[in-house]
């Protein structure tokens, strides 16, 4: 697959455009958290490697494992503005397309988000047989709500996201936010994920896709931070979530990396909390996705019944699907059926660590 090409004049006129708009009024909640990440920056930096000499690139450290990763970026951000809650930039990469990057963390690319992104929406989309209404909390990038709109049987969408600037950035700079909030089937809610949940009506949603920030970071003098999406983790939360599930309704949430000791910890206890909450199946699996930290993100997958008799009949269900998709305008490109499965294979002394060879 080559690089991306792009016209600086069009960048340009679109980003004009784009603060000259008139968007479309959103239902409100108006309850303010915030996004944060582990230590990360933009910044100019000497690459041996380069011709060029000084290039700039976003870099993000994790100082729990002496771990930093850094991807080249062009010299000039196509976008920038300081919304409430964080600073929203756009970048060009030659390798990974345009980059999204909040307050100097990268959270998706052209290139590699449909790892991420169609594992988060099409595995607990085909463990349900009739999936018709569903939650997206998070992802204001728009990937997974374009990724659920995918199947013929959503009829419904709600999508809460608290900052609206990165809805309007993404309607405008990446392919799959150009259409995804215009789906009639879709209601956008800007406000905050938790009390969204808190006060929803139980019994409502075939499936919740949690698309949130992490929810703690860890200091370079090993004491951990509590992040504002931490509240999406504790037991309250997913007590709220199981009661707004259909009793068959499964719920998916971001699981962070089991190569990162805090966040294996937190993956124990997580999947504790979903269990003690009633969830009768709860399940990490995991993701390959280069631009990630260490290169690997997990989801946990929490299931209130079984649609299905055996793998087999799963298999051959998510099959048909995925064919009807790949059939139509909208493409699948990294999730296919045997992933139904295959993410859950963990290496063995994760599962060790997660299961506590107890299953």
């Amino acid at each position: 697959m080559g690089g991306f090409t792009h016209d600086p004049q069009q960048e340009r006129r679109i980003s004009s455009a784009l603060d000259n708009a008139n968007f479309r009024d959103y239902n409100s909640v108006n309850v303010p958290t915030a996004k944060a990440k582990e230590k990360a920056s933009v910044l100019s930096s000497s690459n041996t490697r380069s011709k060029c000499g000084n290039v700039k690139v976003v870099s993000e450290r994790i100082s729990e494992i002496g771990f930093t990763q850094q991807i080249e970026i062009s010299e000039e951000a196509e976008y920038q503005v300081q919304s409430k809650y964080q600073f929203i930039e756009v970048y060009k990469s030659k390798f990974y397309g345009k980059i999204l990057v909040l307050d100097g963390v990268l959270q998706i690319t052209e290139r590699d988000g449909n790892s991420y992104n169609e594992m988060m929406t099409h595995v607990p989309l085909m463990a349900h047989k009739d999936p018709k209404r569903i939650l997206v909390i998070g992802g204001g990038d728009g990937y997974v709500l374009s990724e659920v709109l995918k199947h013929k049987s959503v009829q419904e969408v709600d999508h809460v996201e608290l900052d609206e600037d990165v809805v309007r950035t993404c309607e405008v700079f990446f392919p799959w936010g150009a259409s995804a909030w215009a789906d009639s089937r879709v209601n956008l809610h800007i406000g905050d994920g938790s009390a969204w949940v808190r006060n929803c009506p139980s019994d409502y949603y075939d499936v919740i896709i949690q698309d949130s920030s992490d929810p703690h970071t860890m200091e370079d003098d090993g004491n951990e931070v509590l992040l504002p999406s931490s509240v999406l983790y504790t037991t309250e939360h997913f007590e709220n979530v199981k009661r707004i599930l259909k009793k068959d309704g499964n719920f998916i949430f971001q699981a962070e990396s089991f190569i990162i000791p805090s966040d294996l910890t937190g993956i124990q206890q997580w999947r504790s909390n979903a269990l003690n909450v009633g969830f009768t199946n709860v399940r990490y699996g995991t993701i390959t996705i280069s631009t990630y930290p260490t290169g690997q993100i997990g989801f946990i997958l929490c299931e209130n019944g079984c649609h299905f008799a055996n793998d087999v009949d799963l298999i051959e269900n998510a099959s048909k699907r995925c064919d009807e998709i790949n059939q139509s305008d909208a493409k699948i490109s990294y999730y296919h059926p045997k992933l139904q499965l295959a993410s859950f294979i963990l290496p063995l002394w994760v599962e060790n660590a997660i299961y506590n060879n107890s299953e």
